[in-house]
C-alpha cells in the first residue's frame, strides 16, 4: 500500500496520544462486487484460513469468490441500514463516544476507528493519527477474547504498517479483556434490561463466534476465554448455571470447529420441549451480519421450525453507556504512564456533550 509522505519532524512538537479502535471489517455495499473485494481480503488473510497457501488461494479465487459474493450480498442486504453497514456504524459511534468519555475524564486522547478488512483501514488510520502529531498509539481491538484469526491479525496489520514507516510511534496493544469487570457488567446490564421488559427465558444461549477445533491444540486461548466470559457473566447475573448454554456459531468449511454449534443446539432445545430462548452474543461488541442475520434471522427460524415458540435476540453492547465506560477503563489501564491528562477539561466536557447530542447516544 502506498503511503503519503510522512510529516517532517519538528523539534519541540507537543507529543500526543492516540487510540486505534479496530473491528473486523465490512464491505462497502451489499453488492456482489463489494463482497468479492471484501472476501478476497478477509479470506486471503493467512491468519483466517490456516491451510497450505497455494491450495487455499486456488480454492478461494477459483471457487469461493465466484459463488459466495452474490449469496453474501443478499444476506448483507437484509441488515443494511440507511447509514450503511451496522458494524461500521456502531464502531464509528463507539470510537466517537469513547473519545468523548476520555475527554470527560480529563484525558486528551485522539480516538479513531479502523477496520482490519475494508475501510477505513488500519494503515490509513495510523497515517491519520501520525499526521495529527500522535507519537503514542494504543491499539484496542473490539474482540474481548483473543484469537490468532482476529486479534493477532490486527497486530499483523499494525506491524506491516510500522515496517513501512520511518518514525514509528510508541505502540501498545490490548490482547484481551474477556474477564474485565466493566465489560462483564455491561453485558449483564444489557441482558437484565431485556429481562426487565420481557421476563426470563427457559434458556439463555450465549453464542460466540466459532474457530476451528485445531486452533485450541495449536495454542489459542480463545475457547477458554469464551467459557470464562460465560462463567463470569452467569455469576454476575446470579442465575443458576443450568439456565445458560454456551455455543459457537459461524462454522465455515467441513473441518471440526469448537462445539457445541449454536443452531443445532437451538434445534435440540426446541425438540426437547424448551419453548422460549434468549440468545446473546458476548464476543461481538457491535451488531453485524453474524448477529443480525445469522442469529436474529436464521437461528430464530431454525428454533421456531423445530417446535420452539418464542425466540428473542438480545442486541450487542453497541453504544450502551456502561460499555463505553468499560472501554474507557480498559484504555486507561493500558495507557498507564503515558501523559494523557488534558491541560483543561472544560473544552473537552463541552465537546463530549455536543458529540453525545449529535449521535443521539443514550445516557
Amino acid at each position: 500500500m502506498k503511503h503519503a509522505p510522512e510529516p517532517g519532524y519538528r523539534h519541540g512538537s507537543a507529543e500526543r496520544t492516540g487510540l486505534l479502535l479496530v473491528n473486523l471489517g465490512t464491505p462497502e455495499a451489499p453488492t456482489a462486487p463489494a463482497l468479492r473485494r471484501y472476501l478476497a481480503e478477509f479470506l486471503g488473510d493467512p491468519r483466517v484460513v490456516e491451510i497450505p497457501r497455494a491450495l487455499w488461494l486456488l480454492i478461494l479465487h477459483g471457487i469461493i469468490l465466484r459463488v459466495r459474493p452474490k449469496k453474501s450480498a443478499a444476506k448483507y442486504a437484509t441488515v443494511w441500514t440507511p447509514e450503511g453497514s451496522p458494524l461500521k456504524v456502531w464502531t464509528e459511534k463507539q470510537a466517537a463516544l469513547l473519545g468523548d468519555r476520555l475527554a470527560w475524564l480529563g484525558h486528551a486522547v485522539l480516538v479513531k476507528p479502523a477496520m482490519r478488512y475494508g475501510e477505513p483501514s488500519v494503515a490509513r488510520q495510523l497515517d491519520a493519527l501520525k499526521a495529527e502529531g500522535v507519537t503514542r498509539v494504543l491499539v484496542l481491538p473490539l474482540y474481548p477474547q483473543y484469537a490468532a484469526a482476529t486479534t493477532a491479525s490486527v497486530f499483523d496489520a499494525v506491524y506491516a504498517w510500522a515496517g513501512r514507516t520511518r518514525r514509528v510511534p510508541e505502540l501498545r496493544f490490548v490482547n484481551n479483556y474477556h474477564g474485565d469487570a466493566g465489560y462483564i457488567d455491561a453485558l449483564a446490564q444489557r441482558i437484565e434490561s431485556h429481562w426487565a421488559v420481557h421476563g426470563r427465558p427457559e434458556k439463555l444461549v450465549l453464542s460466540f463466534h466459532g474457530v476451528p477445533q485445531r486452533t485450541l491444540q495449536l495454542g489459542d486461548p480463545y475457547h477458554c476465554e469464551c467459557h470464562k466470559t460465560a462463567r463470569l457473566l452467569t455469576e454476575r447475573l446470579a442465575v443458576p448455571p443450568g439456565l445458560v448454554q454456551t455455543t459457537f456459531q459461524s462454522r465455515f468449511g467441513k473441518a471440526k470447529w469448537l462445539e457445541p454449534y449454536t443452531e443445532p443446539t437451538l434445534v435440540r432445545l426446541a425438540q426437547e420441549g424448551v419453548k422460549r430462548v434468549d440468545v446473546a452474543c458476548p464476543g461481538f461488541t457491535s451488531d453485524c451480519l453474524e448477529t443480525l442475520e445469522e442469529i436474529a434471522q436464521e437461528a430464530r427460524e431454525a428454533f421456531l421450525h423445530a417446535g420452539g415458540e418464542t425466540f428473542r435476540y438480545i442486541p450487542c453492547l453497541n453504544d450502551q453507556p456502561r460499555w463505553i465506560e468499560a472501554l474507557a477503563g480498559i484504555a486507561l489501564h493500558h495507557m498507564q504512564g503515558w501523559p494523557t491528562k488534558a491541560v483543561s477539561d472544560a473544552p473537552a466536557r463541552q465537546a463530549q456533550a455536543e458529540r453525545a447530542r449529535s449521535l443521539g447516544a443514550s445516557e
